[in-house]
């Protein structure tokens, strides 16, 4: 969960409380890390992972709205190539 909430720039309380509301609507489950007892990883449900293909077309006409339709085929080229540095195969 300390992971987690570095990745997504919250607090350890926040991705606390969010985990808390997803895993109500029964979208994660913790479970047990296997490595570190101590430790509790968020694990996807099936509902999670329907609930997450049904947003994913709204979310990417969001960022193309938003964001990709400010830049030239030049530049978003540009820009595939720097976040290749950043995570490869991320721009493929």
């Amino acid at each position: 969960m300390c992971d987690l909430a570095e990745a997504v720039l919250l607090s350890r309380s926040g991705i606390t409380r969010l985990a808390d509301r997803l895993e109500a609507e029964g979208l994660i489950e913790r479970v047990s890390c296997e490595t570190d007892r101590r430790g509790l990883l968020a694990s996807i449900t099936d509902a999670g992972r329907a609930r997450l293909r049904a947003a994913r077309p709204t979310h990417l006409a969001g960022v193309r709205e938003r964001f990709l339709s400010q830049f030239s085929t030049h530049e978003l080229e540009e820009l595939a190539e720097f976040c290749e540095r950043l995570l490869p195969g991320a721009s493929s």
